[in-house]
C-alpha cells in the first residue's frame, strides 16, 4: 500500500487552522519544495563543484561553504516568491529579508538555518535544514515580527539529508516524519505521530568542551557515566556533530542532547546555538513529541528573543533526562 504524500497530508490536516484558509498549508508545501531542491544538490555535491569553501565568512564569523550559499538562495527564492511571507530571517544573513513585491506579502514570517552542520559537508556526514514559522505581526522595524518567543510558533520542522532525506514537522498537533522517495520526487509519510521516550540512556555532547563547562555540567556528565545498574547507568555516548542528525536520533530513541554554555569562546559565552534558527524550532518539535527543551533553567520556548542571531545553551530530549540535568544546575551538586 502506497504511503500518503506530505502534500496531501498537509492539506488534509489544515482543518486545524481554519482561520489560515489554506495559507499555512501552502507555505509548508513551498518549504517542502525548497528542501527537495536542496536535497537534489546535496546528493550530487561532489559532482557539481559545490563542495569546499567560498573564501568568505558569514555574520556568525564562520567560513561559508558553497553549499551554504546555494541552500540559502534556494530558501530565499522559493519562499520569497510564495506569497505567504511578510519577511524572513536566515542564519546566513545579517539582517531580516523583506519580501519586496507588495502583492506577494503574506501573513507569516519564517526563520531558517538553510544548511545546518555544513562543516560536515565535505566528509559526507548528515546535514540538514531547520525552519520556524510565526504569524506576522506589526512591530517597529522589519525585525520586530521575527522576534517572537518559540511558544508562539505555528509550525516548525527540520530536514535530514543523510542515507535518506527525511522531513519532520509539527503544526502544534503532533509530530510527523516524511521520507523522500527519489523515484517519485515526493515526501511520503513514514513516521506518523512521533513520540519521544520519556527517558533514555543515550547522551549526545561534544566532550571536547569538558574543560570549559561549569561545575554542575561536569558533575552531571560524570554522574551519567558512572556504573549503577539500578538507574541504568552508565549512559552510552552518541555524537555526530551535526545538530539535526543528533536531534533526530534523540527524538526517535530517547535520551538527551546537550550544547551547554561554556567558556571556550568569549564571543559565545551565552551559548553557541542560535535561538531563532535552531533551538526554538527544535524545542517546539520535541515538546509536541512529549519531550523537553531547556537552557538549563527555563524552557527554550519561553525565551523572549532580543536579536536575530541570539545564542542560547540547548538541553533537549526526553523529559526525565532534561529534568535531571536541570536538577544538577539548580542544586549545583551531584544527585544520589
Amino acid at each position: 500500500m502506497q504511503s500518503q504524500t506530505m502534500t496531501r497530508f498537509i492539506f488534509e490536516n489544515q482543518r486545524h487552522f481554519p482561520e489560515a484558509r489554506g495559507k499555512l498549508s501552502g507555505l509548508l508545501a513551498q518549504i517542502e519544495l525548497a528542501c527537495k531542491i536542496i536535497s537534489r544538490e546535496v546528493n550530487k555535491a561532489g559532482l557539481v563543484e559545490v563542495l569546499g569553501l567560498t573564501g568568505s565568512r558569514n555574520v556568525q564569523g564562520e567560513q561559508v561553504r558553497k553549499l551554504d550559499v546555494y541552500a540559502n538562495e534556494v530558501m530565499k527564492h522559493v519562499l520569497g516568491s510564495s506569497g505567504y511571507l511578510n519577511s524572513m530571517a536566515s542564519e546566513e544573513e545579517e539582517s531580516a529579508v523583506c519580501v519586496q513585491a507588495e502583492h506577494l506579502r503574506g501573513d507569516y514570517v519564517v526563520s531558517f538555518d538553510p544548511l545546518d552542520g555544513s562543516s560536515n559537508i565535505d566528509a559526507n556526514v548528515s546535514i540538514g535544514t531547520i525552519f520556524s514559522i510565526h504569524r506576522s505581526r506589526e512591530e517597529p522595524g522589519l525585525e520586530g515580527g521575527l522576534l517572537q518567543p518559540g511558544r508562539k510558533q505555528v509550525a516548525a520542522g527540520y530536514v535530514v539529508y543523510g542515507s535518506s532525506t527525511i522531513l519532520v514537522y509539527t503544526t502544534g498537533s503532533g509530530v510527523h516524519g516524511f521520507t523522500l522517495d527519489p523515484s517519485m520526487g515526493e515526501f511520503l509519510l513514514s513516521h506518523e505521530n512521533i513520540t519521544i521516550p520519556a527517558s533514555g540512556k543515550l547522551y549526545s555532547v561534544n566532550e571536547g568542551n569538558y574543560p570549559y563547562w561549569d561545575d554542575a555540567t561536569r558533575e552531571y556528565i560524570g554522574y551519567i557515566k558512572q556504573m549503577d545498574r539500578s538507574t541504568g547507568r552508565p549512559y552510552s555516548l552518541r555524537y555526530i556533530g551535526s545538530l539535526v542528525a543528533d536531534f533526530h536520533r534523540t527524538l526517535l530513541y530517547g535520551g538527551i542532547f546537550l550544547y551547554p554554555r561554556d567558556s571556550k569562546d568569549p564571543r559565545k559565552s551565552s551559548g553557541k546555538l542560535r535561538l531563532l534558527y535552531e533551538a526554538s524550532p527544535l524545542a517546539f518539535i520535541v515538546e509536541q513529541a512529549g519531550g523537553r527543551a531547556s537552557d538549563g533553567r527555563r524552557s527554550i520556548l519561553d525565551i523572549e528573543p532580543q536579536s536575530l542571531h541570539q545564542r542560547v545553551p540547548l538541553i533537549i530530549g526526553s523529559a526525565k533526562e532534561v529534568d535531571l540535568y536541570e536538577k544538577f544546575i539548580k542544586q549545583g551538586v551531584k544527585t544520589s
